[in-house]
Formats: structure tokens, C-alpha cells, sequence
């Protein structure tokens, strides 16, 4: 049947394959069941008779689930609920040679957005033998010629990595892992290197000698020229 506008008035087709409509059932059924982790799975067998698909199918599923670190295989056990790694299927792909430019910007300006919330963190948790060794870190910049790119993201990535590593939160740091080859890639493109209206030394000596809010307004002058870029 056609409409008005000669257009076939026909729904689209669900592209879903088999694996896909198996894989969110096992989901289902992990979530429906209140599984924990070391929890098994039904075998193979079980769960392709109950929902009346080959072994195969259902293997494909579950191949997709290990993957993704939410089952894993062990020895007399079979398949069973992991303790789920979140951060292990981004570090598998955050490389910017696989990823499109929208979602550079995206992840560049996640980046900034997490430096400017380090404050409370770090100031929970401020130890001086830290401050001092970040003081150590910023004072290198120091010894080398401006433009030198190479030493100059090395430079940001141990600053900045030293930072995530005062605030004591284990995942935060792994993320910020993850986002520090963004960060390098963007330096990449600047022609000419820019420095922020507060430095890294600066930022040493407001956690040295002042508050949260200071460090939250250095953090951003430091990063404001970054912020610009992302308008």
C-alpha cells in the first residue's frame, strides 16, 4: 500500500541477529536473578534448549559477554559472573587512530572537566612529600627549550598524571590513562605551543599555600586556553 506522498508505507526490518537477541536474554537473566560474581551460568545446552536456538548461537552470546568482561570461564565451574573490570574494554580501544574527531573533542573536553573537579580529592587527601615531588616534576620544565614537543607532552602527562595519582582514587587514574593519549594528540595540533595564564609551578605553590577554590580557579586559567579550542 502506498500513501499520499507515492512513499511504501512498510516498518523497518529489525536487523537483530540471533546472537544479539541471546546475548540480551543471558543479560536479562543475570539481572533477573540477582547474580553475583563467581555466580554460574546454566551450560550451553540449557540455555540454547530453554530458548530454542542452536549451541551455537548461544556460544557466539556468550563469547560476546566474555569479551566484555562480563562472564569469564573457569575450571569445573563453567561460565560464571565476573567481577567486571569497567575500565578494561575502553583501554582495549582509546587510541585517537581509531577514533573519529567528534568524539576526540568529546573526550578532550571530558578531560578538562575531571581536571577541574580534582580539587575536593586532592585536598582530602594532600600529602607534602606529594607536593614536593610534583614541584619536582613542574621545576623540569624548566630546564627545556620551549616547542620541544616530545619532552613537552611527556611533561603534561607526568604532571597531570602525578595530580590524578594524589587524589588516591584508583579508577580515576586509570581513566585518566585512558584520556592522556587524547590529550597528547591535541597538543599534537597546536602549531604553537601555548602556555596557560597559570602554570604548573603556580599550581604547586596554590597547593601548597592555598585553598580548594584557589586551586579550582588555577586550574582552570591553566586549562582555559584548551577551553577555548572546545567553543
Amino acid at each position: 500500500m502506498r500513501s499520499k506522498d507515492n512513499k511504501t508505507d512498510l516498518k523497518k526490518i529489525d536487523h537483530k541477529s540471533m546472537a544479539d537477541i541471546v546475548e540480551s536474554r543471558i543479560r536479562d537473566y543475570i539481572r533477573n536473578n540477582s547474580f553475583k560474581s563467581g555466580d554460574s551460568l546454566p551450560k550451553e545446552m540449557e540455555i540454547a534448549e530453554s530458548l530454542g536456538v542452536s549451541r551455537n548461537v548461544v556460544r557466539e552470546a556468550l563469547s560476546r559477554l566474555r569479551m566484555l568482561g562480563i562472564i569469564e570461564s573457569k575450571r569445573r565451574s563453567g561460565m560464571v559472573l565476573a567481577s567486571l573490570d569497567v575500565m578494561s574494554s575502553f583501554e582495549r580501544v582509546m587510541d585517537p587512530a581509531f577514533i573519529g574527531d567528534r568524539t576526540l573533542r568529546d573526550l578532550f573536553e571530558l578531560r578538562l572537566t575531571l581536571e577541574l573537579g580534582l580539587a575536593d580529592l586532592l585536598y582530602m587527601r594532600l600529602k607534602q612529600q606529594d607536593i614536593d615531588e610534583l614541584q619536582a616534576i613542574a621545576l623540569q620544565q624548566q630546564k627545556h627549550t620551549p616547542g620541544e614537543n616530545t619532552f613537552r607532552i611527556n611533561h603534561e602527562i607526568a604532571f597531570h598524571g602525578k595530580l590524578y595519582q594524589m587524589t588516591g582514587n584508583d579508577t580515576m587514574m586509570r581513566f585518566q590513562n585512558l584520556l592522556l593519549p587524547i590529550f597528547g594528540y591535541v597538543l599534537t595540533l597546536e602549531r604553537v605551543p601555548i602556555i596557560g595564564k597559570v602554570s604548573h609551578i603556580d599550581l604547586v605553590e596554590i597547593l601548597r599555600n592555598g585553598g580548594k577554590e584557589d586551586f579550582r580557579q588555577g586550574m582552570f586559567l591553566h586549562l582555559e586556553h584548551h577551553f577555548l579550542k572546545v567553543k
